[in-house]
């Protein structure tokens, strides 16, 4: 399995490519390519074509939650494959994927939006819908785990986010936050967004999903960035006791929490520009 990071907080060494807070991945095992968030721009779209990729063959599109540093993105994809209709290119329209809240309006502060910009309504115009709270296997050995049992205490909920369903303003417990599994031969990799759910929890659910307890690598945020040590001691020492490999995190996870894990695993640098290849 190849991946590359399309678009991250920063770009790696270099690679000359475009950064923002966002996070988007391609994955490609075989002639499957999935896409994995889309960042907050176009910039996943302009990194991609300087890398070689063309976006226009995908099989798969995966949001791994409704934030819109992750789905804003969106909007260009639709805009390359109307494009490439108007002009009768060749192209594929996508499934995409994602757990069934995805969709709900965020609010943070004034901003009367942070969620994603299209609507379930308008999605379903450009793409096949796969919604689910149940682990959805896109291959063999690729699974969407759909929503994410809490079971460390010290991944709570975080307090003051809210959403709006219905008409009504209520908590915001981030049910909708997934991530992506790949199985090899080497054990499994855990490609994450925000990790909303929290990290220990993703990994938990994905060695119980995916029958495999052996975990060679974690890429994507971890939304670290203002935990207390308590939680940044708790997450080293339970992610070192699930014998994670290695690690790559990114985007949100914060230079406290990278340094505070860099002590118990393996910490890699990551950026805009990164390919990781994985057997």
């Amino acid at each position: 399995m190849r991946l590359s990071v399309l678009t991250d907080n920063s770009s790696m060494t270099d690679r000359y490519y475009l950064a923002e807070p966002g996070f988007s991945v391609l994955v490609e095992e075989g002639v499957c390519k999935v896409l994995f968030d889309m960042g907050y721009s176009d910039v996943f779209v302009r990194n991609a074509m300087k890398m070689g990729h063309s976006l226009l063959d995908l099989e798969y599109v995966v949001l791994s939650h409704g934030h819109l540093d992750h789905t804003w993105g969106l909007v260009h994809l639709v805009m390359t494959l109307t494009e490439a209709q108007i002009e009768k290119r060749e192209y594929k329209r996508p499934v995409l994927v994602a757990h069934p809240e995805v969709f709900l309006t965020r609010q943070s502060g004034k901003v009367p939006e942070s969620g994603t910009l299209l609507s379930k309504e308008k999605c379903a115009e450009h793409f096949s819908l796969q919604l689910s709270r149940e682990p959805f296997w896109i291959l063999d050995d690729l699974v969407f785990l759909g929503e994410i049992p809490r079971r460390f205490e010290f991944e709570p909920p975080e307090p003051g986010r809210k959403r709006r369903r219905n008409g009504d303003i209520e908590p915001d417990m981030m049910s909708d936050d997934s991530a992506l599994v790949w199985r090899g031969r080497d054990g499994l990799v855990v490609i994450t967004g925000c990790s909303h759910a929290g990290i220990c929890n993703i990994v938990a659910y994905a060695r119980e999903v995916c029958g495999e307890e052996r975990v060679q690598d974690i890429i994507g945020g971890l939304h670290l960035m203002k935990a207390p040590e308590s939680r940044l001691d708790a997450t080293a020492v339970t992610l070192k006791s699930m014998g994670v490999a290695r690690m790559h995190p990114c985007h949100c996870t914060g230079f406290r929490a990278v340094h505070r894990l860099s002590r118990e695993l393996i910490v890699e640098e990551t950026g805009s520009g990164l390919v990781c290849e994985y057997t």
